[in-house]
């Protein structure tokens, strides 16, 4: 009779715990939030506030009618999607030539692609330099998507390999039985399956590519108007400093886009392989 209020006390410690990281991953978000709502003499305040007392929109007004808002932004979302859509279509038939496949050089090619996942971003910043360099693709939004292309690859390769060695190989085989071709018992069979995986790696690549700035700062020199959101937000400036008011409006108006597509794909992500292959 006693065993279920002994266990929720054993989860106290840990509920707490969940509640403390949460408290400090939010808090950040929460600030930039508030910040953009104050007035400028409440940021500049001695004494800070936890909460807007005099709430205010114009940050956001100043931040929307700043100079190449529209244009950054499209700038950004053009990247983004681009860079995501090719990730996607590539590291699918790769997951499929690696998970269904057996091929000479299949495991090197497994390991090199590891060894490219494993690789920091900023010993590639050079080398990419050099290369859209000697390309002539310096300050182009081409280049700058095919840099995200590369980034997002390895890792969108490792994780659709996973969720397809999470569906049976029978289910192409009896849909084959069936006289479906190879391709056509992948199209019709596993590629629905597949789904919460392509939405998780999508994810996961829209944001790593929307929030990247040290590629977007240093391949985009002297164009401008080819800048991206993240390297724009750095130009709130007056003749007193940073404009810490519209610099925190524009990045909670850059953070909403991904916002609006976790609420939008968070119970396709979250739905389980299994369940999936059991429902079909």
């Amino acid at each position: 009779m006693n065993h279920p209020p002994r266990r929720a006390l054993r989860r106290v410690p840990l509920n707490l715990a969940a509640l403390l990281v949460l408290a400090l991953s939010a808090f950040p978000v929460y600030w930039m939030a508030i910040t953009a709502l104050k007035p400028t003499a409440d940021i500049q305040a001695d004494t800070p506030t936890f909460l807007p007392l005099h709430p205010t929109l114009e940050h956001f007004r100043t931040a929307v009618h700043a100079d190449g808002f529209a244009t950054f932004w499209r700038n950004s979302l053009l990247v983004t999607c681009g860079a995501v859509l090719m990730s996607l279509l590539v590291a699918l038939c790769a997951a499929f030539a690696v998970g269904r496949l057996r091929w000479r050089g299949r495991r090197a090619f497994i390991l090199m692609v590891f060894v490219a996942q494993m690789a920091p971003w900023e010993a590639l910043l050079i080398p990419m330099y050099v290369i859209a360099r000697d390309t002539d693709m310096l300050d182009s939004l081409t280049m700058l998507t095919l840099v995200y292309f590369m980034t997002t690859l390895p890792f969108t390769i490792v994780t659709l390999r996973g969720f397809l060695a999470a569906v049976p190989v029978e289910l192409e085989e009896s849909a084959q039985v069936d006289g479906c071709s190879r391709a056509g018992a992948f199209r019709r069979i596993t590629l629905p399956l597949l789904a919460p995986g392509l939405l998780s790696t999508s994810l996961f690549g829209f944001i790593t590519a929307w929030n990247e700035f040290a590629f977007a700062n240093t391949l985009i020199i002297k164009n401008q108007d080819a800048r991206t959101l993240p390297v724009w937000l750095s130009s709130f400036a007056n003749v007193f400093g940073t404009d810490w008011g519209a610099t925190m409006a524009a990045s909670s108006l850059f953070m909403l886009p991904v916002l609006l597509v976790f609420l939008v794909l968070q119970n396709k992500v979250t739905s389980g392989m299994t369940a999936g292959a059991v429902k079909g």
